[in-house]
């Protein structure tokens, strides 16, 4: 951040008194800045013994594989966010179950919450946002070509609780992808 949106004057990085954290601070009208982790929201959506993915077609990991999520939007539940980005990325129509795993990504200032959710038929259509959407059994993901390390723990488990027979809820942090060295 650069400028204040309050009143347009440069903005510093700074301790606010009483704090514990550097803010952008505005030292013309006083305002000081929150910047808060970004919701992102999606479903672990399943039609029969498969799960539904979709291949990016845009930044970051373009051509990868994902479960259908993105941003939450002001105004919106996470269930209301969960439910309009599966029908965003891959047109798909739902019957939305309850949260599955929340994933802390605080590397890059995020929060992953995936619901789990039904596949009210099989017809479904990858949105602008997505090349294709399909759906993959366990042994058919393309682990080494998933996009995220939230999307690849929320599958992780989603799987391990079918085959245990639960439906837990999960929570789990994950770190920055490494580089190959």
């Amino acid at each position: 951040m650069k400028f204040c949106s309050v009143c347009g004057h440069e903005v510093h990085s700074t301790v606010p008194p009483g704090d514990n954290r550097a803010r952008f601070c505005c030292a013309r009208c006083g305002t000081i800045h929150y910047e808060n982790p970004n919701m992102v929201l999606g479903t672990v959506c399943t039609w029969e013994d498969r799960v539904l993915l979709c291949r990016r077609a845009i930044e970051p990991r373009y051509g990868f594989w994902t479960l259908p999520a993105g941003f939450m939007e002001n105004g919106e539940t996470t269930a209301e966010g969960a439910q309009r980005e599966t029908v965003e990325e891959a047109g798909a129509r739902i019957e939305l179950g309850p949260p599955f795993a929340m994933i802390d990504v605080p590397h890059v200032n995020q929060v992953h919450l995936f619901f789990r959710a039904a596949l009210l038929d099989p017809s479904f259509e990858p949105g602008p946002e997505s090349l294709e959407a399909k759906l993959f059994r366990e042994d058919e993901i393309p682990w080494d070509s998933l996009a995220f390390r939230s999307v690849t723990q929320a599958l992780r488990w989603f799987f391990a609780d079918r085959r245990e027979g639960t439906q837990s809820m999960h929570t789990g942090a994950v770190g920055p992808r490494r580089s190959p060295s």
